[in-house]
């Protein structure tokens, strides 16, 4: 108002809304301060977006309330939503899908033993999947095994080829790497030939992992499979086109070590996987090694 009527003085315009020369200047400042902290939490989920291109707004609160509090702002989740939707900072997810599973074939096919149950510790329940990514001369296939309770992904390889040796190179690499290796482990797939022919039953076998297989097909019996696969296109840059299998390598990597040791998870109590993974070697050492 006073911006519009400069000839009118401020103690004038102040009587006739009923307001003092004191409320206008503390409701200016009040407005330069929110301009203030609105530039600086947009600065800081920037960084964070440096880093993680696709973290969604809730995990980015999360993420920034340390920094909040040190600087006594204060911000809810929907006006925080706001504020990212006004600055075109929302992230919208895009949904892909190709076919990896070939589930005619004269294998076993195994039970589910797991049949949508929700593990209760690291190193229950492991979940097995392949997705493709695209290079300019056609697809590559990333061959994935998750642990279902902390969602860190615990051995993959990067293949040319849908061939069953990249699932067993995945396999040796996460059996490697067991934190609780006398703790009984299931492994949970689809009933894709890779899963399912000898050598992979056979390296299952020899590590005593149980062996478990969705039944209907359905993308829900295998569901944090299907989500890890997901994240890590929409929000690591992997659903881009590499100039060649070589060079999806080192994003690859790069990716799934930001996603083990970076983003937060909402099922895992908006921990890493990898913290989450660990939390009982941490809390109880002695009691769980080995374990």
């Amino acid at each position: 108002m006073k911006e519009i009527f400069n000839n009118i003085s401020l103690s004038t315009i102040c009587s006739l809304f009923g307001r003092t020369r004191q409320s206008w200047y503390e409701m200016h400042a009040r407005r330069d301060a929110s301009i203030i902290e609105d530039g600086m939490i947009l600065a800081w989920a920037s960084e964070i977006r440096a880093m993680l291109p696709h973290t969604g707004c809730v995990k980015l609160l999360h993420m920034l309330q340390h920094k909040l509090r040190g600087h006594n702002i204060t911000i809810g989740r929907d006006a925080f939503s706001s504020l990212m939707r006004e600055s075109g900072m929302l992230i919208y997810p895009k949904k892909r899908y190709m076919t990896t599973t070939q589930s005619f074939h004269h294998y076993r096919k195994w039970p589910d033993m797991v049949n949508r149950t929700k593990p209760i510790m690291a190193e229950q329940v492991w979940v097995s999947d392949i997705t493709y990514l695209r290079t300019v001369n056609g697809f590559i296939y990333l061959f994935l095994i998750t642990d279902a309770y902390s969602r860190k992904i615990v051995g993959y390889h990067l293949s040319q080829s849908l061939k069953a040796s990249g699932c067993i190179s995945a396999l040796k690499k996460a059996i490697n790497q067991r934190e609780y290796s006398k703790r009984p482990l299931t492994h949970h797939s689809d009933r894709g030939i890779q899963y399912c022919c000898d050598a992979y039953v056979e390296l299952l076998q020899r590590s005593h992992i149980a062996i478990s297989m969705t039944q209907s097909g359905s993308p829900y019996d295998n569901a944090v499979a299907e989500r890890v696969n997901g994240i890590l296109k929409t929000e690591f840059e992997l659903h881009t086109t590499f100039p060649s299998y070589s060079t999806a390598i080192g994003p690859v990597c790069r990716a799934i070590e930001k996603y083990n040791n970076l983003r937060l998870h909402l099922s895992c109590d908006m921990m890493t996987p990898s913290d989450r993974h660990g939390q009982e070697m941490r809390e109880a050492p002695q009691l769980h090694q080995g374990l």
